[in-house]
């Protein structure tokens, strides 16, 4: 069966980076507190108390514009019923009313947000004021499902209660499609993603070109269109909505020529790869330094085999985000990084940071990729376990040897692949703990500083110019991943059948032993060498 490496060489047709499903939180800075809700009902709007009997009018003026909007512009108002899948209600709609531009449907549904709730308190003079606090209520929520000329299917939801959230999905191979459209270039949909393309590199060009003003613009264009929770007055006086990124789809999309191509590649990945969940292999994935400092996620890290009928999905988990690697449609390798929280890799979730969301998830996908390359083609050639094992002088410098075996040999190999992820790449001080863990005792600065010089000298870490940084070589993680795999595979599970009392081995294996050992004895006897 070909690896891993020749099935990405020599059989993927098209191969395309892209955002894909975006879902966005808008909400109003100015009413996310109760002090906020308290000015804007007695300093803004002129009420002498802020009672939560504002609430009503504010709540049928909005339901009521949202009503009307459905009556004048012919647009079907329908409830969604609990558990009912609503995107399967609405592809009946959107095949029966096609716009180019427009609302297709309305649906409402009753969920839960959090709104703010008020509790009566009486002062000493027999006043009364409240206060507010945010809690989770079930208020209705609708659902604007709209074809945009620039991004495709999408929709819109509302929350009709303070402070008036707003939930945004859009996706980005739609948005690409639709450029694509105007610009009169031929393709090929697979599902919501590519088959061909008449012009792969423009199509590239394209899904590279996504970014927050698309993003922005879309929502400034239906939020002016549609029924507003606030006035013109309001809107005018700051409170507005603010986009925030609450889940970023990055996909890469590689199209193979046959079918079987495909199954092979799962296949060849599954056998390789089920421990890149844990611990010690998520650090190859995601760019986020794991340290025994570090908590784990809720449930840990976990790689998940998924198989729907015969169609096998490899997931990767780490904190609230994950990898998730599948064969879409019998044709095209899937490998998508989803991102729910982007304080995950120390970011905030404004819209302008998509941008560094969909380059981090391109490099995780790309790293992945790399991971199962390199993991299922590590053989290393006899000049290369020679230049490992024998002294060396590289660049007129003397370098000792990186025998296998060796413990610290050993740390220092497992301990450059957890920061392969870093695009700064690690110092000193990062990898010592690391190796001295993995010793299970004391690892000096010197001692560092020495077997850095050895690792850079052999070929296996590379020193960032003009810093104290260095990132591992390609050829660095093919030794990591063969010691591992020589050490784990073969001589761990196998150790027994090298010691003299092998009576648990099984029969067929101990007599081959025995074998084995009679005709080594003989050649020491005819070569005068015996014991």
């Amino acid at each position: 069966m070909p690896n891993v490496h020749e099935l990405i060489r020599d059989h993927v047709t098209l191969s395309i980076r892209c955002l894909d499903r975006l879902y966005l939180h808008a909400y109003m800075p100015k009413l996310q507190t109760s002090g906020g809700l308290c000015y804007f009902l007695r300093d803004h709007l002129g009420y002498p108390i802020p009672s939560p009997a504002l609430f009503a009018p504010m709540l049928d003026r909005f339901v009521g514009a949202i009503k009307t909007y459905a009556t004048t512009q012919d647009v079907p108002l329908i409830p969604f019923e609990r558990g009912q899948r609503k995107d399967d209600v609405v592809a009946d709609y959107r095949a029966r009313r096609p716009l180019a531009d427009g609302v297709v449907v309305i649906g409402v549904a009753q969920e839960k947000m959090r709104a703010f709730k008020a509790q009566k308190r009486s002062g000493p003079q027999g006043g009364v004021t409240f206060d507010f606090s945010r809690q989770s209520v079930a208020v209705n929520h609708y659902y604007f499902y709209l074809q945009d000329p620039e991004w495709g299917p999408a929709f819109l939801k509302f929350g009709t209660y303070l402070p008036y959230p707003i939930k945004l999905c859009l996706n980005g191979h739609e948005w690409v499609k639709q450029q694509l459209r105007r610009a009169h270039v031929p393709f090929d949909s697979l599902d919501n993603g590519f088959l061909a393309c008449a012009d792969p590199t423009r199509l590239q060009t394209i899904c590279d070109q996504l970014g927050p003003a698309d993003v922005q613009a879309f929502f400034d264009r239906w939020t002016a269109r549609l029924p507003a929770p606030l006035t013109a007055v309001d809107r005018a006086a700051g409170y507005t909505h603010r986009l925030a990124l609450q889940q970023v789809e990055v996909s890469l999309t590689q199209v193979f020529a046959r079918p079987v191509q495909g199954r092979h590649f799962f296949e060849a990945v599954i056998r390789e790869n089920l421990d890149l969940g844990r611990p010690d292999r998520v650090g190859l994935l995601f760019p986020h330094r794991i340290t025994r400092r570090t908590p784990p996620p809720t449930w840990g890290y976990r790689t998940r085999v998924i198989t729907d009928g015969v169609e096998p999905s490899l997931h990767i988990e780490y904190k609230s985000s994950h990898v998730k690697q599948y064969f879409k449609e019998q044709r095209a390798l899937r490998t998508e990084t989803t991102i729910n929280n982007p304080n995950d890799f120390h970011v905030n979730k404004g819209i302008p940071n998509l941008t560094h969301l969909r380059d981090l998830g391109d490099q995780v996908n790309r790293k992945l990729l790399e991971v199962e390359r390199v993991s299922h083609q590590c053989v290393l050639t006899q000049d290369a376990l020679d230049r490992l094992q024998r002294p060396t002088v590289e660049g007129g410098q003397r370098t000792s040897a990186l025998r296998f075996g060796d413990p610290r040999v050993m740390a220092l190999f497992q301990a450059i692949t957890a920061f392969t992820h870093l695009p700064r790449g690690f110092r000193n001080r990062d990898l010592r703990p690391q190796v001295a863990a993995l010793l299970g005792r004391s690892y000096s600065t010197t001692q560092m500083t020495y077997d850095l010089r050895r690792l850079r000298l052999k070929g296996l870490i590379h020193r960032i110019p003009k810093t104290h940084r260095y990132t591992a070589t390609s050829y660095g993680l093919k030794v990591a991943f063969f010691s591992a795999k020589l050490y784990l595979r073969i001589l761990r599970p196998e150790w027994p059948a090298l010691l003299p009392a092998h009576d648990a081995l099984p029969r067929p294996l101990r007599d081959a032993l025995d074998t084995l050992d009679a005709e080594i004895r003989k050649i020491h006897e005819e070569a005068v060498l015996a014991a």
